[in-house]
């Protein structure tokens, strides 16, 4: 298991909302730091995939992967029946929200549309242990320019009242990502703190791609992302 630098998302508060445009990869981190998280035994974790509008990359599509690690799975009331689609959620998913000794990952759905299913668990993130991350992939058309990205930040705040904590960023062009990519992505995403104030969080990496000494001039944490949610099949000639 590669570990970021400092281990700093150990830091996090107990609840890690993450939401993204689609193609940000809000899944993939989401996946990746459960796992990464999940190295420590001592840690008690829970994954909620709220992704229920559009949900191209499912997390519970990776349950028994991320159970196996040590990481429960709530979501759909349909449980292991990855190919529902409709939007329905399971009564259990608020357990580990009740459950101070659990630290939860919830992965948001990518729009306005898919963020306001926050809205019928506000009442468990109004306290100080919450934070609302953006992931924002700079190769996206979406959010490829600073306009893009703000934008899409105001519409998910306007959508939950949630104010968003963290910029991420996870630059990326699946197999294809490249330092390069990310170094951009990595400038993109500073511009929008500068712009709103908001905390930068961290630069992702593909470490089975990109080696952490190529990202010469990064100054925030670097968190390892793996390619969980991308089938290799799909990258075949």
């Amino acid at each position: 298991m590669i570990l970021a630098d400092g281990q700093f998302y150990k830091q996090a508060p107990r609840k890690i909302v993450v939401t993204g445009h689609y193609g940000s990869g809000k899944t993939e981190f989401s996946v990746s730091l459960a796992m990464l998280l999940a190295a420590d035994p001592s840690e008690k974790l829970a994954i909620i995939d709220l992704d229920i509008v559009n949900p191209y990359f499912r997390s519970r599509e990776m349950r028994d992967h991320l159970e196996d690690a040590g990481v429960s799975v709530y979501g759909s009331a349909f449980d292991k029946e990855v190919t529902a689609e409709l939007p329905a959620l399971g009564a259990s998913l608020r357990a580990p929200l009740e459950d101070s000794s659990c630290r939860v990952i919830v992965d948001l759905g990518g729009n306005d549309s898919g963020a306001m299913i926050l809205n019928q668990f506000s009442k468990y993130f109004t306290d100080n242990d919450t934070m609302l991350l953006a992931v924002i992939n700079a190769k996206r058309p979406d959010t490829s320019i600073l306009e893009g990205a703000l934008q899409h930040i105001a519409s998910i705040e306007k959508a939950t009242g949630f104010n968003v904590s963290g910029i991420v960023n996870n630059s990326h062009l699946l197999r294809e990502t490249t330092a390069d990519i990310i170094i951009d992505g990595h400038k993109l995403c500073m511009e929008v703190c500068i712009a709103t104030g908001k905390q930068f969080w961290c630069d992702c990496y593909p470490h089975s791609l990109v080696k952490p000494e190529d990202l010469n001039g990064l100054t925030g944490n670097l968190l390892p992302i793996g390619l969980y949610m991308r089938p290799a099949w799909l990258d075949r000639n």
